[in-house]
């Protein structure tokens, strides 16, 4: 088995540190991973998008051309990045700030995290809020693997961030639970 994600976004929407936690979760699973992070010189607001491969074999390259499971919090991620994405493969966005044209994507998720992370009090637990709903969608990984990925970053920042990162984590996971129970599928989550 080897899923190759790509997220996209702009500098300041936690992009890189959403690939970062999957990282995570993939080696405390046990498995072989990469995480490849890129973003323009701005920083905030400018470019930001990473690659992340896992797999149960020794990965060759953190490049790829094709990505299995593809998120996107910009437009310009969407038009950009979209053409990457493999014909079977799960398109997932932030409906809160992108348009999607679903017959144009085959498979396209829109979920509204940003307005569900401003329900919670903290816009930028958006990245974490997706997280959860695209690994309930996907089954990438276990809940529980994200969980313990946040708890391991013991750097200051991202303590203080604990909470909220584990509250909008079991958020996505309800949100798809919530819809899946209702026979509700690749559609769009409010």
């Amino acid at each position: 088995m080897e899923k190759r994600i790509l997220i996209g976004g702009s500098g300041g929407q936690g992009i890189l540190f959403m690939g970062k936690v999957i990282a995570s979760a993939a080696m405390i699973d046990g498995k072989n991973v990469t995480w490849f992070p890129s973003y323009g010189a701005e920083m905030r607001c400018g470019t930001a998008n990473c690659a992340v491969v896992i797999s149960d074999e020794l990965i060759g390259s953190p490049v790829f051309k094709t990505a299995d499971i593809l998120v996107v919090f910009t437009e310009a991620s969407l038009n950009k990045f979209t053409p990457r994405l493999n014909k079977d493969g799960y398109l997932l966005y932030d409906s809160s700030l992108i348009t999607c044209n679903s017959t144009k994507h085959n498979g396209a998720i829109g979920i509204n995290v940003t307005e569900m992370a401003r329900e919670l009090g903290n816009t930028k637990a958006a990245n974490m809020i997706m997280l959860g709903a695209a690994a309930a969608i996907t089954g990438l990984m276990a809940k529980e693997d994200l969980l313990n990925a946040i708890e391991s970053d013991m750097s200051e920042c991202m303590l203080k961030a604990l909470s909220i990162n584990k509250r909008a984590i079991l958020k996505g996971y309800e949100i798809v639970e919530n819809q899946e129970s209702a026979n509700i599928r690749r559609r769009t989550y409010t």
